[in-house]
């Protein structure tokens, strides 16, 4: 009988595959990129914290690490007390602060010919003023001589009231020795008109204005080259529509006379004037 034979055993492999040799010494290189890049940068603790906070912030943490401190947390209000070393004399940068309260007190400035302009009117209309009748104010771009409803025309009506005529030809011969345009607005409250002549508000604030400027144009003093009339209707009211006082005030001719310029050789008096809100 065949003695019997012992199995054979496989050859162990050769080891590693070749291929591992490369890929670590692949990464090798790329360990040894990434410390050359990290030794050569420096870091902006400055901008880490700002960076930290905002993060901190984010997550809802009040604790930042601060690299300062070798990484240990501390509190957003400490890492703003953390000292670092003072910069010298020559990086120094001084900032410059400008006084905003300086600007906003300064006080506006006025062309002068809107001021002569002004203090001619009032000077010329003082009467009218001081009955409430009209009102003369000013800003930086124009004056605006402001006619209520109840001096000027009748409820319902575009037709100038006979007593107002002599006012408008005052205001006619001291805009003759001024130039600049001049626009006349009429207004009317928020209620709608009821009227078999005016389809609405519109209608009758324009027509308002029209009359007026035709008194304005009238004897030619005043060129009708610079007059321009509109009707607002209840738009751009002086106060709100909410009582019968308020609605009295809204419903108005406006005379505005922008960036004027008047003859010195027939100047007035410098008077105070209302400014405009």
């Amino acid at each position: 009988m065949a003695a019997l034979r012992p199995p054979r055993r496989r050859k162990a492999g050769n080891g590693t595959p070749a291929w591992i040799v490369t890929f670590a010494d692949l990464a090798t290189l790329l360990l040894t990129f990434f410390i050359l890049l990290l030794s050569f940068a420096e870091m902006d603790i400055e901008k880490y914290r700002a960076m930290a906070g905002s993060m901190a912030v984010a997550f809802g943490s009040s604790n930042v690490l601060d690299p300062s401190l070798g990484g240990s947390p501390i509190t957003l209000i400490e890492s703003d007390t953390v000292s670092l070393p003072e910069p010298s004399p020559a990086t120094v940068e001084v900032p410059e602060f400008i006084d905003e309260r300086s600007e906003l007190d300064a006080p506006t400035e006025v062309p002068g010919g809107i001021v002569d302009l002004a203090s001619r009117l009032i000077s010329e209309l003082e009467p009218e003023v001081a009955a409430d009748a009209l009102t003369v104010n000013y800003d930086t771009e124009k004056v605006v001589i402001r006619f209520s409803e109840g001096a000027t025309f009748r409820s319902g009506q575009a037709t100038i009231k006979d007593g107002m005529i002599p006012i408008i030809e005052r205001v006619v011969s001291v805009l003759a020795s001024c130039t600049g345009e001049v626009m006349v607005a009429g207004y009317t409250d928020d209620r709608p008109i009821v009227s078999s002549r005016y389809r609405s508000n519109w209608d009758l604030s324009a027509a308002r204005a029209v009359s007026v400027v035709h008194e304005l144009v009238l004897n030619r003093q005043v060129s009708a080259d610079r007059v321009t009339a509109a009707g607002r209707a209840e738009t751009n009211p002086l106060v709100p529509n909410d009582s019968i006082e308020n609605r009295s005030r809204n419903r108005r001719v406006e005379i505005a006379i922008r960036d004027p310029a008047c003859d010195p050789a027939t100047s007035s008096s410098q008077l105070p004037v209302e400014i405009l809100p």
